[in-house]
């Protein structure tokens, strides 16, 4: 299928099912197909919805089901995705894992606390690939967005989509890409 100017294929995927992924990455070989880029853009916010009662979202009321929830797709499925991709990552590859600032362990605040530890244990995932795929060639790098206007943000959010995704797209075609950090608005944030 074309779409502004480009071949586009789909392949569906399940971030939470093993199975799924597996399938996804098959069809991709099959296909001859090779990755220079895999963002994980998965997420969700399990919690509660932002600006509802405080209380709904607080780590005094979380439950296990919620936690599980936030850490199968937020952490747990990028793992995983990138652990099945790397036979067809081209040398040079970039893996970029969408993140958040509810994440950073230097801001990390009260309330939210299964996407809050699934997002601080996604940039853990971006640390130790980043660590481990050096010597292949791939970087590895964790971003923030921001606080995006989507169904998860919500219409209240500060940034439309395109805002959102600019960070995302400089660590996808700047030259000699860093590898291992954590970004917003290309430039580099504390873990």
């Amino acid at each position: 299928m074309a779409h502004n100017g480009f071949d586009v294929e789909f392949t569906p995927l399940d971030i939470t099912s093993d199975r799924s992924i597996r399938a996804a990455i098959d069809e991709l070989r099959e296909r001859g197909e090779r990755l220079d880029l895999l963002i994980n853009n998965a997420g969700v916010l399990p919690d509660a919805p932002i600006g509802a009662d405080p209380e709904r979202s607080s780590v005094l009321h979380t439950d296990r089901r919620c936690l599980r929830e936030a850490l199968e797709a937020n952490t747990l499925g990028p793992l995983m995705l990138i652990q099945a991709a790397l036979p067809i990552l081209n040398k040079g590859a970039r893996i970029i894992n969408l993140s958040s600032g509810m994440g950073q362990l230097t801001e990390m605040g009260g309330h939210y606390p299964a996407y809050r530890l699934s997002k601080c244990a996604l940039n853990a995932v971006t640390r130790i690939y980043a660590a481990e795929l050096g010597d292949r060639g791939i970087t590895v790098n964790s971003v923030c967005p921001g606080w995006v206007r989507t169904d998860m943000g919500g219409p209240s959010a500060q940034r439309d989509v395109a805002e959102g995704v600019e960070t995302t797209l400089w660590l996808a075609t700047m030259e000699n890409p860093p590898s291992g950090g954590f970004f917003r608005d290309k430039a580099a944030i504390p873990w």
